[in-house]
């Protein structure tokens, strides 16, 4: 895995050793997920949710997000995803919080402008996390989330809306918004 572009354009990142443990985002996946929100990075507060080697977060505080919060549970990958920081020179725009992302969507007071929900596949986690992170998104915000293709979201969650919905191969990107109105496509 490599940060895409930015100022850390071609950082290669580390990630642990097999998909049972984590589940990396293909290189393809994220660049779809990316070219979908080119223009909306710049200057954001953003979440990496279930975080892993925060791959997600680094490539947005690379294309100029100005912060970046890490949740990650598994002290392994919050070891990596430190390194990964550390190596994309991007540590100072960024902060891990280790623990269950649940719970800090549950209890977290503050709102971001961009949310990346990629937990484990199949666990029902991202069900559970939708309406969550739906709550702690800033006006205009944004929330992403990746499933395989076999799995069905919800259109709505409070004021967040599902906009498009990006399908590669069996894996689909989700893109939410936070506004009353949407205009719901499927891209492949």
């Amino acid at each position: 895995m490599r940060v895409i572009t930015g100022t850390a354009r071609g950082v290669k990142l580390e990630t642990l050793p097999g998909e049972d443990v984590i589940r990396p985002t293909s290189q393809r996946v994220k660049e779809a997920m990316f070219s979908a929100i080119q223009f909306e990075i710049k200057g954001r507060k953003t979440l990496d949710a279930f975080a892993g080697s925060g791959q997600l977060g680094i490539e947005a505080l690379s294309r100029g997000a100005s912060f970046c919060l890490f949740l990650e549970q598994a002290p392994k990958a919050a070891e990596i995803l430190v390194r990964n920081l550390e190596h994309a020179k991007l540590a100072d725009k960024a902060r891990l919080l280790p623990g269950e992302a649940l719970q800090f969507l549950r209890r977290a007071g503050e709102e971001f402008d961009l949310i990346f929900l990629d937990p484990p596949y199949r666990t029902g986690l991202l069900q559970e996390a939708i309406p969550l992170a739906a709550e702690r998104l800033a006006p205009d915000g944004i929330l992403l989330c990746e499933a395989p293709s076999t799995e069905s979201l919800p259109e709505s969650a409070g004021e967040t809306a599902l906009w498009r919905s990006y399908r590669h191969s069996h894996t689909t990107v989700h893109l939410y918004r936070r506004a009353k109105e949407t205009n719901a496509e499927v891209a492949e």
